[in-house]
């Protein structure tokens, strides 16, 4: 008893940081905030690039596609790759790949090229997110995490509220090119500072060797990369091909979700998984697993709608859009620490179950909008609407880990935030859907009343004529009708969307209290597993 005490305790002081948690904290954001501020910032650039390579706009949007399934199928395989290659192997691999790939971007002469040189970039990318996240939970205690993944969240979560105000200015200031070359400087100093600061514990060394030992199940990666690159490319480009009436997304949307589904029949039977989907049979993980993929549709619902409004609606350029963002990033950052200080003094549940609340119930303020909203308004509309978010995104991050022994975390972390990032881009493809279709019924209705057999239509046309009976007179006064038109029906599909989606978010709040409260004792078992 007493030599394996000894060596329990050997094994602790090799597993501690040699350095303090934050410094190692502050590293490895570094990257993540790199990656996840790129994959915002390319969308002010689309125009820019179309044009300077000579490409339609359809064809650039193969910039951002490429990027999104390139990234999506490195995700759910991040967590085994992490473990055969060791970890903080796999995380200096992917920044070398994002940066050495992001200045062959920025070199790009042609379209191909670009693209080619995105999906690269998205390899390396994708797997950034959740090995920072398996490293965190390995540094910090599990009674300090939640102020660890603080650091973690403002990096995924600010990033997008400042990527299109920086994209804009770097674009209109120097060149589409600049975009990607940022990223040089940053991949660099994060390369030196992981190489110098971060150590691998002696449990992700031991489950490499086991990993290396097993054998490799190459139908399982085969249908996970095949499956989630077709269900990827399907929720992309679902709304701009019309769906199901498309030959090509048909085809992929159901092949990717057969592969799917053989994908998890055989990782959940096989002894050696590449996904250990077995981990759902834990319910906080599961009830996390659950909240993520709606915090990923909340989080790029916003992200998306407000810049939408804002330049279909309002005229804004995308940098005017993304600085009505950028004070709701600063909200953001302000907040992280204060739901991670919270997380510890409460029952995360109910920290969980507030922050829901509070999401839905600014979700319902933004159908207060509309087609003649002000600036400043739109911008205390985005802060209250972030206030939620982070009291969701650290608990469910914190509670994930618990009664998982350290040597499951690379996979904990893998399958969060693939699932997070799914649930981002089904929310994107469903609700700009939605927002078009509803756009569509919006305006098939008010033109329905709009005839002369109505009195009151008859004396708005009569106030837009202004006194004059000719035909140029008529005409310009039903291309104004038309735009208003257009305009109310575009708002009342915002509202709609808005309204959709603080309802659904609403009926989670009683939900989180399906999970485990962690006590003391679990608290220090975890503790006393990885340190």
């Amino acid at each position: 008893m007493s030599s394996v005490t000894m060596s329990a305790q050997n094994a602790a002081r090799l597993a501690r940081p040699i350095v303090n948690p934050w410094v190692i904290a502050m590293t490895v954001t570094l990257a993540t905030f790199m990656e996840v501020l790129d994959s915002s910032i390319a969308n002010v650039a689309l125009p820019h690039i179309a044009g300077n390579l000579g490409a339609t706009p359809d064809e650039a949007t193969w910039v951002l596609t490429s990027y999104l399934v390139s990234s999506a199928v490195v995700l759910p395989i991040s967590g085994w790759l992490s473990d055969l290659l060791g970890r903080k192997r796999f995380y200096m691999i992917c920044v070398l790949l994002f940066t050495v790939s992001s200045m062959l971007c920025g070199l790009s002469t042609s379209l191909p090229m670009l693209v080619f040189c995105r999906v690269l970039q998205g390899a390396g990318g994708g797997g950034l997110q959740p090995t920072e996240q398996a490293i965190l939970a390995d540094t910090f205690q599990p009674v300090q995490r939640s102020m660890g993944f603080a650091i973690y969240g403002m990096a995924i979560l600010v990033a997008p509220t400042i990527g299109p105000t920086l994209g804009g200015w770097l674009t209109d200031t120097f060149s589409w090119h600049w975009i990607f070359f940022i990223n040089l400087p940053i991949g660099v100093l994060s390369l030196f500072l992981t190489q110098r600061l971060i150590e691998d514990p002696p449990h992700v060394v031991k489950r490499g060797l086991e990993v290396k030992r097993g054998r490799v199940d190459s139908i399982g990666i085969a249908a996970v990369v095949l499956g989630v690159g077709l269900v990827q490319y399907a929720l992309d480009k679902g709304q701009e091909l019309d769906w199901l009436a498309s030959t090509p997304i048909r085809v992929a949307l159901f092949a990717g979700i057969g592969l799917l589904v053989i994908m998890v029949w055989r990782e959940w039977t096989i002894d050696e998984p590449i996904i250990k989907l077995q981990l759902l049979r834990k319910r906080n993980f599961a009830c996390s697993v659950l909240f993520n993929f709606v915090l990923g549709i909340a989080m790029n619902g916003s992200f998306i709608l407000i810049p939408q409004f804002l330049q279909i609606q309002l005229g804004y350029s995308a940098q005017l859009a993304g600085l009505a963002l950028s004070p709701g990033g600063l909200a953001i950052a302000l907040l992280m620490p204060v739901a991670g200080l919270v997380s510890t003094k409460f029952d995360p549940r109910k920290v969980i179950a507030f922050g829901f609340f509070i999401t839905a119930i600014t979700m319902l303020m933004m159908t207060q909008i509309n087609a003649q909203v002000d600036f400043q308004t739109m911008v205390w509309l985005r802060v209250v609407q972030v206030i939620g978010i982070p009291f969701i995104f650290i608990p469910i991050s914190t509670l994930a880990y618990v009664g998982v022994a350290p040597e499951e975390n690379n996979q904990i972390s893998g399958i969060t935030n693939f699932v997070r990032n799914i649930g981002g881009a089904v929310g994107v493809s469903y609700l700009m859907t939605f927002l078009a279709r509803h756009r569509a019924i919006s305006r098939a209705d008010m033109v329905s009343h709009l005839s002369l057999g109505n009195v009151f239509f008859q004396r708005y046309f009569r106030m837009l004529l202004h006194g004059g009976q000719d035909s140029a007179s008529k005409h310009k006064a039903l291309t104004q009708l038309q735009m208003l038109v257009d305009g109310q029906a575009n708002t009342m599909s915002f509202i709609s969307v808005f309204f959709v989606l603080g309802m659904v978010i609403m009926c989670l709040v009683p939900l989180p209290f399906l999970m485990k409260r962690p006590t003391k004792a679990d608290m220090d078992t975890s503790s006393t597993m990885i340190h």
